[in-house]
């Protein structure tokens, strides 16, 4: 039988080293001694230092089953322990192996058992002890409230605990540079509280482990590795110690250690939301070990930090996020007017800043441009967006980098950080953060991590403090700075929605008289206006005429409730009057058609008639919507006119469903004698109707129902008719009593179509 060392010999260079195989260096440290048990139990490795445990050479047991060598009895305590639930993974097996007393702990890698033998500990802590002092700090950690406050604390607590020279909470970045971010340490020791240290430090294959195994022991910086051997019956064959405790450690990180001064160390790992956080680093000069116990102590008091991350880092930022949300509280309940000039008293407002900390805001609607505080100037806005808008960005945009996007601002010192928000078309809000120039004091040279000399590859053996001056960038943005950014300009966006529709509005006030006197069926609504007018005008005459009468005799009842009938009366007259006047502003408008996004224009509707919609318990189901040539208002009019007619005429026995089609791609519908590209049904479950009255629901005041079963003035559908008309569409409508109704909207394929 011939038996080999698998020893990882490759040669570590300036392209390979980050990916140093360190889980298979083949070898172990010495404080301990190391079997691979098969499957079949039979040792299939075994580290060259176990005679210095044991009464046995590594040649005598490699190839032999492990009763055969320890005893039928110790083999049955190894493998009741590694079928017992996951005791292996809180305290090591003490078991007796040829007259001497070990704590074995045991892995398993592949098909192989990794069984991992230190001498046991003499006089050990009690595992009541670690429990008192676990308690201990239970109560201690209760009086924290921030995050550095617990770092703090279980820097302390685990210097306690191990007995280390010094205990580091080591903190990473999003590119895993690091930090000190709490340390306990002897009072002759200079402090690394603060300093940084590069990513190269830890390089990503050490990370991985760091999550793989959670807990790393070094007992002396300047051991001497053992080597483990094997049956040679295999070519390459190896052995991943990933979670091992004795695997041996990459000469170049014990070389950084030792250059550090460094005898021993423990390392336990931070793992939040999958991800390294950070580690707590222990840090001795001279050797040192420790127990099992004081292993799981320690390891504990990082599972305290990695649990309450989100909890503190949430408290660091209550009282900021708190300021952010009255800001915007106050700036939403700002009364403002329906005009353009809102915006002015808007921009100046203070709490536009305060939403999310910024120095400065930039609000542009219509080609204009309304600021306040630090911003860069107008063609430099300009600029920007036009970047924002060719990298495809149509909603949100968030940086503290800003020349790492746009180098144009690289000379703006008023803008390293923005958030950019789209309000629809070519609006947008930006709030801005200055350049923040920053110091940061790293633990050595960050650009000299790996240094190569005629003798190999050598980490950095200078520590002395090395200042980094940050320039080109903000503070970063909080996520509830980011959070409240975005719903101002949700609310933002629909106050310019509103200030657009009021304009819309006055516009067509003006032009009421033309409208009217151009409607070709204005005799025809004249007559029908005037007959549905003359009911509620009797009985304000008649109610008036009978108050009067009765003045003297009256009680103040009977006139209250004259009164309100009146009010009623009035009120019909005033929603028959302004349908009317909707009715007529449509057949001659001057809007002028544009490419609109019905997907967008459905969305607004869905969200302005949210109430209603949720107070029937509606469903409204739909796919993709085409794009078509349009007015934009008179098609979120027509869509909310349709929902509304579905949501009126529900059927009381079924929850009201409206599902909206189309044609995904455009095709040629001839109706009517004209050409047709889209399509768009709305389909109800509502009451619906009887086919033969097709068309005369999209007369003005049609009704298929008596007035007192549904409100309203008969004008909802006839008005729809008229927007499609406007458009150079067409609708049509298609209905089966007690099943429900379809409404088919048929658009145009370009303007020139309009005949």
């Amino acid at each position: 039988m011939k038996i080999k060392d698998i020893v990882n010999r490759n040669n570590v260079t300036l392209t390979n080293c980050e990916h140093e195989p360190i889980h298979v260096p083949g070898k172990i440290q010495p404080h301990g001694f190391l079997i691979g048990l098969d499957l079949n139990k039979k040792i299939d490795f075994c580290t060259e230092n176990i005679s210095l445990f044991v009464s046995v050479l590594h040649i005598e047991v490699l190839g032999k089953s492990f009763a055969d060598v320890f005893g039928l009895k110790a083999e049955q305590q190894i493998y009741n322990y590694i079928n017992k639930d996951k005791a292996q993974d809180v305290f090591p097996l003490e078991i007796d192996l040829l007259g001497k007393v070990f704590q074995v702990s045991i892995h398993k890698s592949f098909d192989i058992y990794i069984l991992e033998a230190e001498p046991k500990f003499g006089g050990r802590e009690k595992l009541a002890d670690v429990y008192t002092q676990t308690i201990h700090f239970i109560t201690q950690m209760n009086n924290t409230k921030s995050l550095k406050d617990l770092c703090a604390l279980v820097a302390k607590g685990t210097r306690e605990i191990t007995g280390y020279d010094r205990v580091m909470i080591y903190r990473f970045d999003e590119q895993y540079n690091g930090e000190v971010f709490a340390e306990s340490c002897r009072e002759d020791l200079e402090s690394f509280l603060g300093l940084h240290y590069p990513h190269t430090d830890i390089p990503a294959q050490a990370r991985e482990l760091y999550i793989r195994n959670q807990l790393r022991l070094i007992v002396d910086v300047n051991y001497e590795p053992v080597p483990i051997f094997t049956v040679d019956d295999s070519e390459n064959k190896s052995l991943d110690l990933s979670l091992s405790i004795l695997r041996s450690t990459s000469p170049i990180h014990v070389e950084y250690l030792q250059n550090m001064g460094v005898g021993a160390t423990l390392t336990i790992s931070l793992i939040h939301n999958d991800r390294l956080w950070g580690l707590i680093a222990c840090h001795h000069y001279s050797k040192k070990n420790i127990s099992p116990e004081v292993r799981l102590a320690a390891k504990i008091q990082g599972q305290f930090i990695t649990s309450q991350i989100d909890i503190r880092q949430s408290n660091d930022e209550n009282i900021n996020a708190q300021k952010t949300a009255e800001a915007l509280e106050q700036l939403t309940g700002i009364d403002l007017p329906l005009v353009q000039d809102s915006l002015e008293k808007i921009v100046a407002s203070p709490e536009l800043l305060h939403i999310c900390n910024a120095a400065g805001v930039s609000i542009t609607c219509r080609g204009k441009i309304y600021k306040n505080g630090l911003t860069p100037t107008d063609d430099q806005i300009t600029a920007l967006t036009d970047s924002i808008s060719d990298l495809k960005i149509t909603t949100i945009f968030t940086t503290n980098k800003v020349n790492d996007y746009f180098p144009e601002l690289e000379n703006c010192p008023t803008v390293a950080g923005i958030i950019y928000h789209s309000l629809g078309s070519a609006d947008h809000i930006i709030w801005y953060r200055p350049e923040s120039i920053s110091e940061i004091n790293w633990g050595g040279d960050p650009e000299k991590s790996i240094v190569k000399d005629s003798t190999g590859l050598h980490p950095r053996n200078s520590f002395n403090i090395w200042k980094q001056i940050i320039k080109n960038q903000s503070s970063k943005w909080k996520q509830y700075e980011i959070n409240g950014a975005a719903q101002y300009a949700h609310v933002l966006h629909n106050q310019l929605m509103m200030i657009m529709l009021s304009e819309e509005e006055e516009k067509y006030r003006t032009q009421s008289e033309i409208l009217r006197e151009t409607n070709s069926e204005l005799e025809n609504i004249n007559w029908i206006s005037t007959h549905d007018l003359q009911e509620p005008l009797r009985k304000i005459q008649l109610i008036t005429s009978k108050v009067m009468s009765e003045i003297d005799v009256a009680t103040i009842d009977s006139i209250a409730h004259s009164l309100e009938r009146v009010s009623k009366s009035a009120s019909r007259m005033r929603v028959l009057l302004e349908d009317i006047l909707k009715y007529t502003r449509i057949k001659n408008t001057q809007g002028i058609l544009e490419k609109t996004d019905l997907n967008h224009i459905l969305q607004v509707t869905i969200e302005d008639m949210s109430e209603m919609i949720t107070e029937t318990h509606a469903v409204i189901k739909y796919e993709n919507l085409p794009e078509i040539h349009s007015i934009s208002f008179l098609m979120k009019q027509l869509f909310s006119n349709i929902i509304q007619n579905s949501l009126k005429y529900a059927s009381t026995e079924r929850t009201p469903v409206i599902t909206i089609t189309a044609s995904q791609e455009p095709v040629l519908i001839k109706e009517m004698f004209k050409v047709y590209c889209n399509w768009i049904r709305f389909s109800d479950n509502g009451i619906g109707f009887d086919q033969q009255y097709a068309e005369s629901i999209f007369k003005v005041f049609s009704r298929l129902h008596h007035k007192d079963e549904y409100t309203g003035s008969g004008i909802g559908l006839a008005l729809c008719k008229k927007i499609m008309q406007a458009v150079g569409g067409a609708i049509f409508a298609e209905g089966k009593p007690g099943e429900g109704t379809d409404i088919i909207l048929y658009f145009p394929c370009d303007p020139l179509d309009i005949l």
